[in-house]
């Protein structure tokens, strides 16, 4: 895992044709998106090779959680399932995702759900993550970081691997490829399956996926036209509630979704309390070069997704489920009469993309433009599968017809940016940076929420995102760069539906951040290390603050003013032929200047009052930001000079350190999750079997077994009248010592 320099591309040099031609069309398709050697960005690449090697169990969040600044957990505590990252303390709705240079954020929420895309790391070719505002990207911007997939590849030869893993609580992954290489006429296919099975650690945290990919593609000459499919498939248990603290010191596995009482007061569990989604990507790609200098590439994109969270609701009243209309039409006066449900609440989206850009690279300029336009529709709907009171025998099928009862909702986005970026050297030493784009965003919601309220919601906005900067390269293995960059955020459907709920609050405005990096890098054969200062400053970011609307909703409000700052350094050395070390830190400051905390109120008998009480705390830190993370990786091959297999053995440990983290925006001790170390080992050999390799990888995960939680979620109440507060803490916990073993054939 070289941390500080950029990977190589990953096409092929075809026998008989211009391999550097080959290349350029083969990496253009993403190269609009990405940083090169000399642009005054942060970033690092992880290759093919940390890709595939990775646990097979991970999630792609949890095989980038040893790069710079970058927090990972797992709702479910392993890496199959609902995982989340954060770079330098930024949520996944402010990192961009970028596959093939198509956004994969949904354009509603701005999150990316990598459950719903299970084995990335063994699809994709190669990941640039840039950390910062970065380069221009398409869809909702970069506001804290990007992270660049790329599954651009062409094979000189025909190939076909098998992957089979087991591990701990009845883990089971599999994954088969098989391509033709490039053919004489041009023509390649490749395609990949993945199948992922586990029990998970805490309770109902199985999951069942499935991934398909597959490229048809042509390359002759001077174009290239390629057809990819990617089909994600997911099905899990909901394990988003959390453990409360008080639980995770008895039973830390413990996990109360689907938990009921039944009529004699034993406990049960709804075995189906699950979270269901399947999404198509289809992309076409035409790339055309002109001459050496000037490359065009276009790209079509079309995603459909479709799922639903399935829930077991007990003694709930039926005006929560049952519109008022249908309550007074057809039982009039029993709206709060109580009874168990089994309710789904839904959505289908369809996101439309045009991507186009063209690139121009001589000696001394590299320019690059591009347009991006995008639609997206989204629906929401819930319906009611069944209900105690009212049985078996009642037709739910036409109680749910046109998913009036309920709720239903929709929203349209558009979304349309330019931008030209350039790359100029003065002198062979000297690099200037430009990048400009422009974006605007359309959205218009409609219809009621699941609590009947209506979340109607009309606005546009108008983006200007300036960047520049300089390198300086005075000798090859030193580099040094400065940057600023200006980036906006729009507010996501979570944020904009609760705001307009309160007529009370203040509208809500877009986030803006300045961000200003520096940094220096020296790379050598042997040695390579970098250190980079950066300084994000926000105004008007979006966090909760406690605040309710006027009917009793949990909002987010801007923020006025608040800041990231930090060092981050990072290095890998080649002590040995058969031993390499790689480490990384960051230190950092991550402030709210002049805070303030709107705690809900309540009577004696704990009922909600709909009224808030102001708490000021002054500068506080941000909720989810440590200011010291780091990790340290030793590498071994011990028998690199063997003349037989067992020069391919090699043995690696790492460890990851995590400082203290606040669950909210006050700064409390008792709401702080505490500082954490954790470490993962694997022992990999290949033998040479047949005309093919035969590998074997296992893999030790929380070496240590540490019983650690990684995330979690706080509630509070005030007492009204007084100041005496109630508050209560909920815990993501992670898997204790576990292991898993890979068999894999290729060739």
């Amino acid at each position: 895992m070289l941390l500080m320099t950029p990977a190589k591309g990953f096409a092929a040099n075809v026998p008989g044709d211009d391999g550097d031609k080959v290349e350029k069309l083969d990496s253009v398709v993403v190269s609009a998106s990405r940083a090169g050697r000399k642009t005054p960005v942060t970033y690092t690449m992880v290759g093919k090779d940390e890709l595939s090697g990775a646990n097979p169990i991970n999630s792609l969040p949890m095989v980038l959680s040893l790069q710079p600044s970058v927090v990972t957990f797992n709702e479910g505590g392993t890496g199959l399932g609902n995982s989340a990252m954060t770079v330098r303390g930024s949520k996944g709705s402010q990192i961009n995702v970028t596959l093939n240079g198509i956004t994969l954020n949904d354009a509603e929420s701005q999150e990316v759900f990598w459950v719903n895309i299970p084995a990335l790391p063994t699809l994709i070719n190669s990941v640039q993550l840039q950390r910062g505002l970065g380069t221009s990207a398409n869809g909702s911007g970069a506001f804290g970081a990007s992270v660049n997939m790329s599954t651009a590849s062409v094979s000189a030869d025909p190939f076909a691997s098998m992957d089979v893993s087991v591990g701990s609580w009845n883990t089971f992954a599999t994954t088969v490829t098989a391509g033709t290489g490039l053919t004489k006429s041009g023509l390649y296919f490749n395609v990949a399956y993945s199948r992922d099975y586990t029990d998970g650690y805490i309770r109902n945290a199985w999951v069942k996926s499935q991934s398909l990919f597959g490229v048809l593609g042509w390359m002759k000459g001077n174009n290239s036209l390629r057809l990819t499919y990617l089909m994600g498939d997911q099905h899990s248990g909901i394990t988003w509630n959390g453990i409360d603290l008080s639980m995770y010191e008895e039973n830390r596995r413990y996990n109360d979704s689907g938990e009921y009482y039944d009529a004699n007061g034993n406990v049960k569990y709804y075995d189906n309390e699950s979270d269901n989604y399947r999404q198509h990507h289809i992309q076409l790609n035409y790339t055309h070069q002109f001459s050496d200098a000037l490359t065009w590439s276009t790209t079509l994109n079309y995603t459909r997704g479709d799922g639903y969270d399935e829930y077991y609701k007990a003694s709930k009243k039926f005006s929560k489920y049952l519109s008022p209309d249908y309550i007074a039409a057809n039982m009039p006066g029993q709206g709060s009469k109580k009874s168990d449900f089994i309710i789904r609440k839904s959505m289908g989206n369809d996101y439309f993309v045009f991507n186009t850009d063209v690139r121009y690279r001589t000696d001394v300029l590299n320019l690059t433009a591009g347009l991006n336009a995008s639609h997206y529709f989204g629906d929401h709907f819930g319906t009611m599968l069944w209900n105690s009171v009212l049985g078996d025998g009642f037709d739910y099928d036409k109680f749910n017809e046109g998913y009036k009862n309920w709720y239903y909702n929709d929203a349209d986005k558009n979304d349309a940016s330019a931008f030209v970026r350039a790359e100029y050297q003065p002198v062979e030493w000297l690099t200037a940076f430009a990048d400009l784009q422009y974006r605007y965003v359309g959205l218009d919601m409609r219809g009621p929420d699941d609590d009947f309220e209506s979340v109607a919601y009309k606005n546009n906005w108008n983006f200007f995102n300036p960047r520049a900067g300089v390198t300086a390269s005075w000798a090859p293995e030193h580099k040094a760069y400065a940057s600023v960059a200006l980036g906006h955020r729009e507010p996501g459907r979570g944020d904009i539906k609760e705001n307009v709920k309160g007529s009370d609050i203040s509208p809500i405005k877009p986030e803006r951040m300045l961000d200003f990096e520096v940094g220096y890098e020296y790379s050598s054969s042997k040695l390579s290390a970098s250190a980079n200062i950066y300084m994000m400053e926000y105004w008007d970011m979006l966090l909760e603050t406690g605040r309710l609307s006027s009917s009793g909703y949990a909002i987010k409000e801007n923020v006025p003013r608040s800041y990231r700052r930090g060092l981050e350094i990072a290095a890998a050395w080649k002590a040995a032929p058969w031993l390499r070390l790689d480490a990384n830190t960051t230190l950092s400051l991550n402030k709210i200047e002049n805070y303030t905390s709107y705690v809900q109120e309540i009577d004696e008998w704990w009922d909600e009052l709909g009224t808030t009480q102001a708490f000021d705390y002054g500068k506080t830190t941000m909720l989810m930001s440590p200011s010291v993370t780091g990790m340290v990786q030793v590498s071994v091959n011990p028998f690199v000079n063997a003349s037989s297999s067992l020069k391919t053995t090699t043995l690696s440990i790492n460890g990851k350190f995590v400082g203290k983290q606040y669950l909210d925006n006050t700064e409390r001790e008792e709401m702080a999750v505490p500082s954490y170390f954790v470490s993962n080992l694997s022992l990999t050999h290949e033998f040479k079997l047949n005309s093919g390799f035969l590998g074997l990888s296992a893999y030790v995960n929380n070496l240590l077994n540490s019983e650690y939680y990684a995330s979690g979620w706080r509630w509070e109440y005030v007492y009204q009248g007084t100041k005496d507060m109630e508050t209560g803490v909920g815990v993501y916990p992670q898997a204790t010592r576990n292991f898993m073993v890979k068999v894999s054939y290729r060739f």
